[in-house]
């Protein structure tokens, strides 16, 4: 299956998951996985969460940050990938002067 994230609507989010900022994405959802194509701002966050019943994996595009992830701190840039455990937690933030781009991946365990 080919997903073209071009013929999917973009949504802005506003405060994603308590974080600050604009969130802008495009999504593919089903009953066993979440994939997703997203633009953090500059400046932006997502709130901090945790996997309870998924994990997640993110592809940076362009851009660059940091993850709070469980207690420690993770700075990402182009090429980076960030993976979060079931059970684990993290938030994104956006550093930079441009759009964090991003592909994520986030499959659900249950």
């Amino acid at each position: 299956m080919i997903i073209d994230f071009s013929k999917i609507q973009e949504e802005a989010l506003f405060n994603f998951k308590g974080g600050e900022g604009e969130l802008d994405t495009r999504n593919f959802i089903d009953s066993k996985n979440k994939v997703m194509m997203s633009r953090l701002k500059p400046g932006a966050s997502s709130g901090y969460h945790t996997h309870e019943q998924n994990s997640e994996i993110v592809y940076i595009i362009s851009g660059k940050g940091h993850f709070r992830y469980d207690d420690g701190v993770e700075s990402f840039g182009p090429g980076s990938v960030h993976y979060c455990p079931m059970g684990h937690s993290h938030a994104m933030f956006n550093d930079g002067d441009a759009d964090v781009v991003y592909f994520a991946i986030v499959p659900e365990h249950h």
